[in-house]
């Protein structure tokens, strides 16, 4: 994760560049800053095989192009929670900036003897499609994409989840003290790791998504489960029956009632109510579910209920019940 514009936030995209033939390309022009040996920090050189609980992913760039990936590092979690970690070079065929350089430690000459992605990505294709893939911010899927569409090659389906996503549910208070980075969460959560290598890195983002099962009590599948989007009834309008004893009022619904809105609407318009779908100066009646009722403290009512409540500041007749309550007063008007 090693993209310059990224970590300063100047962009919400990666920028792509134009493709560049190695044959193309003079590597002297990126050797302004010298790389240093880097160790190996252990990562094992062939593609890890088998089964694995999830996989994290990272990568680093040559330059502030997304498609630059000089490494790319895997993170495999073992079922019984061990981490095997793989790092591969990567021939970028772009210009290597210093600002990178100094970053990553990996410059021309490392990758000089490396493949190119596409070569790179075929050799991991059939590990990566096993497996749910983890990153640290969403810029090494973005990053991915980037350098396929650079090579001129298919953007693969893989499945993705973003471990900064799931530190905020674990960690919550590191909002405004510190952020959830993996510099921050390397000092509070004691993470041994060497930042800006991509072996590392995809380590440090599998230990993350570790400590917060852990935290929260919850399995990788659990945490990683897409969240339902919440949907909304449509809203019931009904007039009400003219000769029925509520004849002239309005009613409004909102909140978890235990009747359906069309069953709910329907009494009301047999005691003659008119049914609307907001607030307004008209509604005398604003209907709330019990539940919400009950939990009325703070932000928990809902924006109708709100403003029916600033009506009633000002003087406006608008009555606010329960479901309990509502049920009550159509029962009562059967009866007259």
């Amino acid at each position: 994760m090693a993209l310059f514009d990224w970590l300063l936030g100047r962009s919400a995209e990666p920028q792509l560049r134009d493709p560049q033939r190695a044959e193309d390309f003079d590597p002297s022009s990126s050797r302004s800053v010298q790389a240093s040996d880097r160790p190996s920090f252990g990562h094992t050189e062939q593609v890890p095989q088998g089964r694995f609980r999830f996989i994290a992913l990272d990568v680093e760039t040559a330059c502030s192009d997304a498609a630059s990936i000089c490494q790319i590092g895997l993170a495999c979690v073992q079922p019984d929670d061990e981490i095997q970690t793989f790092s591969m070079l990567i021939n970028p065929r772009t210009r290597f900036d210093p600002f990178n350089i100094r970053l990553h430690g990996i410059g021309p000459d490392h990758v000089a003897q490396a493949p190119g992605f596409a070569a790179a990505l075929e050799s991991l294709m059939p590990l990566l499609t096993q497996h749910h893939l983890v990153q640290h911010s969403n810029f090494d899927k973005q990053a991915v994409n980037a350098a396929c569409r650079s090579c001129g090659i298919a953007v693969p389906e893989l499945r993705w989840s973003d471990s900064v996503t799931i530190a905020r549910r674990a960690w919550p208070e590191l909002k405004g003290n510190g952020g959830h980075g993996l510099a921050n969460l390397k000092r509070t959560l004691n993470l041994r790791f060497h930042h800006h290598d991509a072996g590392e890195d995809a380590r440090a983002a599998a230990m993350v998504m570790q400590h917060a099962e852990r935290r929260l009590g919850l399995s990788f599948d659990e945490l990683t489960k897409p969240t339902s989007k919440k949907t909304h009834a449509a809203a019931v309008i009904m007039a009400g029956n003219p000769s029925g004893p509520l004849a002239g009022s309005t009613v409004v619904f909102t909140g978890a009632l235990g009747l359906s809105r069309t069953e709910a609407a329907e009494l009301a318009a047999q005691a003659g109510m008119s049914v609307k779908a907001g607030v307004t100066r008209q509604t005398t009646h604003l209907v709330v579910g019990d539940q919400d009722l009950s939990l009325l403290a703070g932000h928990a009512r809902s924006s109708k209920h709100r403003k029916a409540e600033d009506m009633q500041a000002v003087g406006h007749p608008i009555q606010i019940l329960g479901e309990s309550d509502f049920r009550k007063l159509v029962a009562r008007c059967d009866t007259v």
